[in-house]
């Protein structure tokens, strides 16, 4: 049984209780979602594991697998029973089934209003956007204890919203202007919006080395910090050894960063399983912090 929660979940083997989870995938994807019933079985199932939720009286309440090369997917949970925790439980079971059986890389393709659950969890969009049974999916990937290539905007994007929707209650961001593009990238604002909203004790502090051209030029994520001042905090770096620190990062408390050599660039390395790492970031970020002034171009705006 879960703690906190009404419900059990396991992995299962057995044929009765593989025809259970059949249950529960039929009833979400083939008659809610209109996913045509010659598809969502496929060859897959006899070499997948499974894992099964169960209601209080063991009645099947979700579903999922996970395949020999390490994609999760058919991920189901009945419409009475979302919300309350049975997906986060049920994916959290696999990956811990990836990690026994040795699996660095999971990945799965997400349908895009469960993209939220699967981000919490490590797991990175990657690609376009693509329909899969006439639903919008996007392909996303989890690299267990091990770091991953930032080429270019859209993956420094989708990297940055993962760091943030996984953090536990701390993130810390060092900057030289909130890099246009980037911190102001809708995706992104919103995930800060989610963390500052719905996590208890939420903490996003901001090192800037340029805070006259962001206020300047303005910035999305102040309007924010306005609305969330408990949650958001700005200071400027002033001592010269500090100044002359040429890179940028964001880390969070969960094992997730993104460094950049060159602040001045968005390519460079991101994890979301590396807790050394970002612990050692933390660790560098608090005493630049502590000796950092407030930044006084921003009280006008009650920041």
């Amino acid at each position: 049984m879960s703690a906190g929660a009404p419900f059990g979940v396991r992995m299962v083997a057995d044929g009765a209780a593989r025809d259970a989870a059949h249950t529960v995938r039929t009833a979400v994807f083939v008659d809610e979602q209109g996913v045509s019933p010659d598809i969502e079985r496929d060859a897959l199932d006899v070499l997948s594991r499974h894992v099964l939720a169960t209601g209080p009286d063991g009645t099947p309440i979700g579903a999922g697998r996970i395949a020999p090369d390490g994609r999760i997917g058919r991920m189901a949970v009945l419409a009475d029973w979302r919300g309350r925790g049975v997906g986060e439980a049920m994916l959290l079971a696999l990956l811990d089934d990836a990690r026994d059986r040795g699996l660095r890389s999971t990945w799965l393709h997400a349908q895009l209003p469960a993209m939220g659950l699967y981000a919490r969890a490590g797991f990175v969009a990657e690609g376009p956007q693509f329909d899969e049974a006439g639903i919008a999916h996007r392909t996303m990937r989890r690299h267990t204890g091990a770091a991953f290539a930032v080429d270019d905007l859209d993956t420094a994007v989708d990297a940055t919203v993962t760091i943030i929707a996984s953090a536990r209650r701390t993130l810390v961001l060092r900057s030289r202007d909130l890099d246009p593009g980037l911190y102001d990238h809708p995706d992104v604002l919103g995930a800060l919006r989610r963390f500052a909203t719905s996590t208890r004790g939420a903490s996003v502090q901001v090192l800037l080395h340029d805070p006259a051209t962001v206020q300047r030029r303005g910035s999305p994520l102040l309007a924010l910090a306005q609305r969330l001042p408990s949650a958001l905090a700005f200071r400027a770096v002033e001592d010269p050894v500090d100044r002359e620190f040429a890179g940028a990062f964001l880390a969070n408390d969960a094992g997730g960063f993104h460094v950049r050599t060159l602040g001045t660039r968005v390519d460079g390395d991101a994890a979301t399983d590396l807790p050394g790492r970002a612990r050692q970031l933390q660790q560098q970020f608090a005493p630049v912090w502590g000796r950092s002034r407030v930044c006084s171009e921003f009280r006008a705006l009650g920041i």
